[in-house]
């Protein structure tokens, strides 16, 4: 690792979880992109602290150069060994070409054209949440609405009981939650997770997970269906299965990004019009803006993941400054999302815009998310829904975040909605 430079503080915060309890530090990323855009940001031990990178050109060069950033040691700033490696690593962990014959599992499965066959079945969920949720006019938006949506549709691509979505929501709470005393069984980096250091997260919550996904194996095996699972212990490798490791991580990725990701997209998306009645009030007359950029820029606006890690494979320089063989590049994507230098008038939110340069999903490079068209088809109908209900809607508590460094997180987001 190279010497930090003498502006390390400015990017300090960006390794305490607590520094965003209020949400993104929007603040402080224009203040690097301005003037640190490789930034050094130290940690506490045991980890050795990384680069920051908040501007938008920058991380899209990152994210493509898998060559020179490397995602094979991991993509959150946890710093692993091999032997962890070995039992932890998913597919989001490792680099072409097992990406790529990984990601080939399922990479159909997530495709538009397959994606489009749940639109039917995800309005009819939406409209009952929100019926449900509306008659009470006054309820918690996030164990009312969003948290139920993206579960439900993944309960049915699991091919298990409906009556699992409880489950798998308080499964995703204990595991991405690894940073918050409210959700975390042992909180990362604390002596009682050495005990987990060889399951992911460090969280216990995961072996639970294994084990219902085995569970699935099995069945799956003696009474294949057309499901997630039965493909994934049916796929082949090179002519080899998947080892049991590599189905339990495909299958915890499965769990937590299939709905964790999107309940917060649509957690964001609902406080969004929030504090932007005019938006609401242009989307419920023009509900056409969403397909032609207006959803884009309320995923711009409320990205649902802080950042993914990359690890330097060979010393390279980037604004004038050595990067080290094995030093960790962190990529802030709302940092990048109100970049000026790719998107005009960044801190003003504009349903109207029509070209939206947005890095929610990454960009570009193999590691584009790969469920990027079911969160966009899962946000977007839960906004055509909700935007045709809602005649006003405002907060009646406060916005209690996650935790984490890791994913922009809301926990509770208690409303008063007023219906048309």
């Amino acid at each position: 690792m190279t010497a930090p430079p003498s502006t390390e503080a400015l990017a300090a915060p960006l390794a305490d979880p607590d520094f965003f309890a209020a949400g993104p530090p929007y603040e402080l990323f224009r203040r690097l992109r301005d003037e640190e855009p490789l930034a050094w940001t130290p940690e506490p031990a045991p980890n050795s602290g990384f680069w920051s990178l908040t501007r938008h050109a920058d991380i899209v060069r990152v994210s493509r150069d898998v060559a020179t950033f490397s995602s094979a040691r991991g993509v959150a700033v946890e710093e692993l060994d091999d032997e962890q490696l070995t039992h932890r690593s998913s597919m989001i962990d490792t680099d072409p070409p097992r990406h790529t014959q990984l990601r080939s599992v399922l990479a159909k499965e997530f495709s538009p054209r397959m994606i489009s066959r749940y639109e039917a079945f995800l309005r009819g969920i939406v409209g009952h949440t929100l019926d449900v949720a509306f008659a009470k006019g006054r309820f918690e938006f996030v164990e009312e609405v969003s948290s139920q949506i993206p579960v439900r549709v993944l309960c049915r691509m699991l091919s298990v009981p409906d009556t699992d979505h409880a489950l798998l929501t308080a499964w995703g709470d204990r595991i991405v939650g690894h940073t918050d005393p409210e959700f975390a069984d042992v909180l990362l980096h604390s002596e009682e997770s050495a005990a987990y250091r060889l399951v992911p997260f460090r969280s216990p919550a995961v072996l639970e997970v294994f084990e219902y996904g085995q569970e699935l194996q099995a069945q799956r095996r003696a009474s294949p269906t057309d499901d997630l699972v039965s493909k994934l212990v049916e796929a082949e490798i090179d002519g080899a299965p998947l080892t049991q490791a590599e189905l339990d991580n495909y299958f915890l990725l499965l769990a937590l990004a299939g709905q964790e990701t999107t309940r917060q997209a649509i957690s964001h998306a609902m406080l969004t019009l929030i504090g932007h009645p005019d938006a609401l009030a242009t989307l419920a007359e023009r509900p056409e803006l969403l397909l032609a950029g207006g959803l884009e820029e309320l995923l711009r606006w409320g990205p649902p993941v802080y950042h993914m890690r990359r690890t330097a494979t060979r010393d390279v320089d980037l604004h004038d400054t050595r990067i080290a063989a094995g030093d960790k590049i962190v990529m802030w994507y709302p940092a990048a999302n109100r970049d000026e230098r790719a998107i005009a008038d960044p801190d003003i939110l504009d349903v109207t815009r029509t070209a939206v340069d947005l890095l929610t999903f990454g960009k570009g490079g193999p590691h584009f998310c790969m469920g990027s068209h079911l969160a966009r088809l899962e946000v977007r109908v839960t906004v055509e829904e909700l935007v045709a209900r809602l005649a006003s809607a405002s907060l009646t508590g406060e916005v209690e975040r996650l935790r984490s460094t890791f994913v922009h997180g809301i926990k509770r987001l208690p409303v008063e909605v007023r219906t048309r």
